[in-house]
């Protein structure tokens, strides 16, 4: 079942990062890595074109108050982002009854190939199972996306199923593998 979840008041820190609301004032550090190409693609939206662009959606995340900016602490610069989604889970009978999100994230192609992101999400995972008291966080990655897939399997997601993901921005399909993880208290 979905849940609503409303970051607003609720900074994380890791040993290397910050995840904290999105600000105004983060616009520059978000349209430098979300106008690169290929950045974007790797989720299912294409690379923005104008920092008008970049601050409609910026604005959208400070409304909604479900993604975190990620910021790497040595610069202080935001390098990514780790939002809150419904989950493909809620359509499948076997996990209607969890209260659960799926977590979708970016990180700056500067940034990859560090850990960075899976420090981001592990934490995450601890702030879902012991703050939100969820029972279960799902992700998922394009079959061609082997960095998201090492990602979640450093984090412990187990693999569920392979579906056809639609890419409205890209008007593009492509095969999205599909994993789970269960908060077993």
């Amino acid at each position: 079942m979905d849940i609503q979840i409303d970051i607003s008041d609720t900074v994380l820190e890791t040993e290397r990062l910050l995840l904290r609301p999105w600000q105004a004032y983060d616009l520059h550090d978000f349209y430098e890595y979300a106008s690169v190409d290929g950045v974007g693609e790797m989720a299912g939206w294409a690379h923005h074109q104008s920092i008008f662009e970049t601050k409609k959606i910026l604005d959208s995340f400070i409304s909604q108050k479900n993604v975190f900016a990620i910021v790497f602490k040595e610069n202080n610069k935001v390098i990514g982002s780790l939002g809150f989604h419904p989950s493909w889970a809620n359509g499948e009978p076997e996990y209607l009854n969890l209260r659960q999100k799926e977590i979708g994230y970016v990180l700056s192609k500067e940034y990859w190939s560090r850990g960075l992101m899976t420090e981001a999400v592990k934490k995450v995972i601890e702030y879902c199972f012991q703050s939100l008291e969820l029972d279960a966080v799902t992700v998922g990655h394009f079959k061609n996306n082997d960095m998201s897939r090492r990602v979640i399997e450093k984090c412990g997601f187990i693999f569920v199923n392979e579906s056809k993901y639609y890419a409205k921005q890209l008007d593009k399909y492509f095969d999205d593998m599909r994993y789970i993880l269960i908060n077993h208290r």
